[in-house]
């Protein structure tokens, strides 16, 4: 309990400091919210999307999962997305790992963990698809390389789902971006990895 008591008081100094920077800050932000980014992310705790970008709360609307994994069976990650993009009319969404992921070396372990197992399946697949070039790493670089090759599949599956494709075939100005963070350095890279159209897609993986 004394620990939660804590974390209220840290609240209360964390308001008051807001105010005396900025008097209209938490009147700005019960008005609206009109971020232009939408960031996908780890729910590693050492991961926190506004504090790493340097932006104030109501800038970047954001989910975080295990892993940053994008299923196209996850409603809860649908319903955000599609709220960002067609209620808040984002510009940009932003998929972001980071290195040392806990669940993409869950993933490469082999190892029972639990029913988390299930949801970071599809990060063998991108072990499988990557093997040769995987297997040829030492083990910290092994992981590494795959937490990045993690994020360009997700990335590409945000694009994959009819919410994105819908609104590039309206003709929105709508960006996918891959990133990744270091948490020993705490800097972001991008991967180089840009959809921002139909165009880009595999016909496969078309809707329209």
């Amino acid at each position: 309990m004394c620990r939660l008591k804590t974390l209220l008081a840290n609240n209360r100094r964390w308001a008051e400091a807001h105010k005396a920077r900025d008097p209209d800050f938490f009147n700005r932000l019960t008005r609206q919210q009109e971020p232009d980014y939408f960031w996908i992310g780890c729910s590693d705790s050492r991961v926190p999307a506004t504090d790493i970008v340097d932006l104030d709360p109501g800038e970047i609307f954001v989910h975080r999962n295990i892993a940053n994994m994008v299923h196209h069976t996850d409603m809860n990650l649908l319903s955000v997305l599609e709220f960002a993009v067609e209620n808040l009319q984002v510009k940009h969404i932003i998929v972001c790992g980071h290195y040392g992921c806990g669940g993409v070396q869950a993933a490469l372990s082999r190892r029972h963990i639990g029913i988390v197992d299930n949801w970071l399946y599809d990060i063998k697949f991108v072990y499988e698809e990557h093997r040769q070039e995987l297997d040829a790493l030492d083990e910290r670089a092994r992981l590494d390389r795959l937490c990045e090759l993690n994020v360009r599949q997700q990335t590409i599956n945000v694009c994959h789902t009819t919410v994105v494709q819908e609104a590039w075939k309206r003709g929105r100005e709508l960006a996918v971006h891959g990133w990744i963070y270091s948490i020993q350095d705490g800097l972001l890279r991008d991967l180089d990895i840009c959809l921002t159209g139909l165009d880009q897609l595999d016909d496969a993986y078309r809707v329209f």
